[in-house]
């Protein structure tokens, strides 16, 4: 017979840590490279994202706060979402620090011109996608409340990839070697091909 946890999230969750983003995981990870109106990079991860439309492409961050990500997109209107690997996990870590240095000189990373937006791309990156502004939504409680949380939708209206990542024509997922963001304080997971299975959709 199944034993279960039950919790209310206005009384707390009773546990050793909040368990919330250990369950909704692994989440891809945002990481996001902005530009402020005085010409200021910055970039910074975020690990509540996702694709959410495929037609036009958008994609979608929250951030918890008014940070400066947030501040250069309202006001410039433009970002690059840039795909954190394995290989770059140290570097995007590093790049999470409350800091007002330009984080890619900061976490060693070499910027590279993006061709529709002003932000640079994470040289490094093996994808990027060069966004514009759709809706910048700061959430509400049920009761209708503002909180410090702000949701950022972009286009993307221009998209980089490795050619080494594509096989006849289909990208390669676990090729990249893709980290995601999982629970309690320090959690990561990659995607490998080990993991890798197939299941199609019914017809």
């Amino acid at each position: 017979m199944t034993e279960w946890h039950f919790y209310e999230p206005a009384a707390g969750h009773r546990l050793a840590h909040d368990p919330l983003n250990a369950i909704v995981a692994p989440r891809p990870i945002g990481w996001i490279s902005t530009v402020s109106p005085g010409g200021q990079r910055n970039l910074a991860p975020y690990s509540f994202f996702n694709l959410i439309s495929y037609t036009p492409p958008l994609i979608a961050f929250s951030s918890s706060g008014w940070k400066d990500t947030i501040a250069n997109i309202e006001a410039t209107g433009e970002f690059v979402w840039n795909l954190a690997t394995r290989p770059l996990a140290e570097a995007m870590n590093a790049t999470s620090a409350t800091t007002g240095e330009d984080e890619f000189a900061l976490a060693g990373l070499e910027p590279a011109p993006s061709r529709l937006v002003v932000p640079p791309r994470v040289a490094a990156s093996p994808v990027a996608f060069e966004c514009r502004l759709t809706q910048l939504i700061r959430l509400q409680t049920k009761e209708g409340e503002p909180i410090d949380q702000w949701l950022a939708i972009g286009e993307a209206v221009g998209i980089h990839i490795d050619t080494a990542l594509l096989e006849d024509g289909v990208y390669q997922t676990a090729r990249a070697r893709p980290i995601s963001r999982g629970g309690g304080p320090a959690d990561y997971f990659e995607a490998t091909e080990d993991t890798r299975f197939l299941m199609r959709r019914p017809r």
